[in-house]
């Protein structure tokens, strides 16, 4: 399933991945123009009265070369009553559209931990694609170590929350200065089992 925002949307490239038969579900823009009943207008007018959410089947209009495409839509209103639409190929209900979307918002999660709340990713001066692949392997192992320590830690107790509706340290904060504390000072119990045996097919050399 392919999750983007909406700065990745267009005729053609909606074209290309029905083509390919890749499923996706990325959001839409409320100044998309869509085909329903007969009638072209934009989603922010055809969603004018929507409250809850909404299933619905339009089609974008064929541009230059292209033909029409049929697509899937769910939606409904987020804080300051903004149009969430999300689009897919499939037939499915427009809560199951969201839901595939919401998805999406984990990977962010992912992204903002590897780069900016601690392992500094972005920071690299690496160009070389062997050695790029190697250091995010890394970067994926560091962030499973920290989730398992954050989950020693906390179980399935969520962080608290301050008055103002934020965590006064996020999951990743709480395993990540654990990993740390974890390393200075020598563990009291291990992460991970100490007979933990990677298979051959897993392993990484070193570039």
């Amino acid at each position: 399933m392919l999750l983007a925002d909406r700065e990745f949307i267009g005729q053609e490239w909606f074209t290309f991945l029905v083509e390919q038969e890749i499923p996706f579900a990325i959001r839409m823009k409320e100044g998309q123009i869509v085909r329903t009943n007969g009638r072209e207008l934009n989603l922010r007018s055809l969603l004018s009265r929507c409250r809850g959410v909404r299933s619905f089947t339009a089609v974008l209009p064929g541009r230059a070369s292209h033909p029409d495409l049929k697509l899937h839509f769910g939606a409904r209103r987020i804080k300051g009553g903004e149009l969430f639409v999300v689009a897919s190929p499939y037939p499915a209900t427009g809560a199951h559209i969201l839901r595939q979307y919401k998805k999406r918002w984990l990977i962010e999660c992912l992204f903002a931990d590897s780069k900016t709340r601690g392992l500094n990713l972005e920071d690299t001066r690496l160009t070389l694609a062997s050695k790029l692949s190697l250091l995010i392997a890394i970067t994926a192992i560091a962030i499973a170590l920290i989730c398992r320590a954050a989950a020693q830690l906390m179980g399935h107790k969520y962080p608290a929350r301050k008055k103002h509706g934020y965590c006064s340290k996020s999951w990743f904060r709480t395993g990540f200065d654990e990993v740390r504390r974890w390393m200075r000072s020598g563990p009291e119990s291990p992460l991970v089992a100490r007979n933990l045996v990677v298979p051959r097919r897993l392993r990484v050399g070193v570039v």
